[in-house]
């Protein structure tokens, strides 16, 4: 079953007089459960992608389907419900809080979910944090803040603070860019690990090959359009 379809979709920006047609009618659903790699040169509409996959942006015209909740014309407070509650964000640049440790940078997204931020979680909650702690092998860290992790450590509380959420889907933007090759790969097979357990649907941009070759799900861009759209068995 589909959790992501886009229809005909197209995004234009204008720049001043100057129209920048980003996207131009693309089509594809996502199953859930999907290890999906958007792959294309730089300005082939990647970001875009998950700019609209995220609820951050709308498309020109198209349709965009989120778990059967067609986004377009949601307000700005409904789409920022969805992102909340069904989608978790991992960025090449991690985006942690410099000033919280390992465990309150990935109760955060919680406690914003449910406007009580700076209220101790449910115990629920919380067991559920320190399951994803020791699955993303933070273990013994928790107090650590991310000035004394090292880029896959801080990567990983990237990863568990996404899931914190129990999201359906995961939006990930060249999350081993800024990793040297070794760590770039446990990151990669820890996604893949929390994706066949949990079946999280992971979509990634990315131009890392290792991402690619290891997706059941190809689709690729140039030029703002889908070029090959293909399943691996």
């Amino acid at each position: 079953m589909a959790i992501i379809q886009l229809e005909n979709v197209g995004k234009t920006y204008h720049l001043g007089k100057t129209e920048v047609h980003a996207l131009r009618g693309v089509d594809f659903e996502i199953e859930k459960g999907d290890f999906v790699s958007i792959v294309g040169p730089s300005g082939s509409g990647k970001s875009t992608i998950l700019n609209l996959l995220g609820c951050i942006d709308v498309p020109t015209n198209g349709v965009v389907t989120i778990d059967g909740v067609v986004t377009n014309e949601l307000p700005e407070k409904k789409l920022t419900l969805i992102r909340r509650s069904s989608i978790g964000f991992i960025f090449q640049s991690f985006n942690l809080l410099p000033t919280l440790n390992v465990v309150e940078n990935i109760e955060f997204p919680l406690l914003l979910k449910n406007g009580n931020k700076g209220l101790k979680l449910p115990k629920d909650k919380r067991e559920f944090i320190e399951f994803l702690i020791e699955e993303v092998g933070l273990k013994g860290r928790e107090k650590h803040r991310p000035n004394e992790l090292s880029g896959g450590q801080r990567q990983r509380v990237a990863i568990a603070r996404a899931l914190a959420t129990q999201p359906q889907i995961v939006l990930a933007d060249e999350p081993t860019a800024n990793l040297d090759s070794k760590t770039g790969e446990e990151i990669i097979d820890l996604m893949k690990k929390i994706n066949r357990e949990l079946q999280t649907t992971f979509i990634f941009s990315t131009h890392d090959q290792t991402i690619v070759d290891i997706a059941d799900h190809i689709i690729r861009l140039k030029d703002g359009a889908v070029v090959e759209n293909s399943k691996v068995n």
